[in-house]
């Protein structure tokens, strides 16, 4: 995944769990790796594959390692769309420098109470009342941002990969398997799986592949 001529990214971070959540784990346990972990996800919009991806918490730390590693990834310019994660602003300038079109959506969501709700609206997103769209560096095409491709992409994930299913009992324990789980579904995602809009692998159609490859292939590719 180096060397990728994308002309249109989106990222994004899904939230999942180690051991236990943020609000159950102490010091100790957060030192461990456990409690709440984040994964940066970056999708071309176009073709569809992910060139990029980092597990950790959603700080700028990690904000920055993961748009560091997308632009080493990269060879041309890019347009680059996210959320409104306030670290974004200035690691991808960090990251690209004067090399991108950057833009911002920033969502305004409904108020619901959440305790007396029924189950079908406590566990469900909120309402967008409201999107906003920003450019923050470069002269992106304002109707091209979008975070649309990227959200189904994290729908895609967590019905791929029950640990990061919202209500479940499989989640991961340790945060080596936390990590080995997510690598492996986009390593299926990207090479085995046979996408519905574009009707071949993401790597076929980004030219990294010439055909798919079986689950038996992905798992003795893993082993080398």
């Amino acid at each position: 995944m180096r060397g990728r001529s994308c002309k249109q990214i989106e990222v994004d971070e899904i939230w999942g769990f180690v051991g236990m959540k943020n609000k159950m784990a102490s010091v100790l346990d957060e030192a461990e790796g456990m409690g709440d972990v984040w994964t940066f996800i970056a999708l071309d919009s176009e073709n569809k594959i992910i060139p990029s991806y980092l597990v950790g918490k959603r700080v700028a730390y990690h904000a920055n390692t993961f748009i560091g590693d997308m632009a080493e990834r990269l060879k041309s310019r890019v347009q680059l769309s996210s959320d409104s994660l306030k670290a974004y602003a200035d690691v991808v300038e960090r990251g690209f420098g004067a090399e991108v079109d950057y833009g911002q959506i920033s969502k305004t969501y409904s108020l619901t109470l959440v305790n007396n709700a029924p189950a079908n609206v406590r566990y469900s997103p909120a309402q967008v009342v409201q999107t906003e769209k920003k450019v923050i560096s470069g002269k992106p095409d304002v109707d091209l941002n979008s975070t649309s491709h990227i959200e189904k992409q994290n729908h895609t994930l967590r019905m791929h990969c029950r640990r990061l299913t919202r209500l479940t009992n499989t989640f991961s324990k340790k945060r080596e398997n936390f990590e080995a789980a997510v690598a492996l579904n986009f390593a299926y995602y990207n090479f085995c799986k046979i996408h519905t809009t574009i009707r071949c692998t993401t790597a076929m159609q980004a030219g990294i592949e010439k055909s798919q490859w079986s689950v038996a292939e992905l798992v003795e590719r893993c082993g080398e």
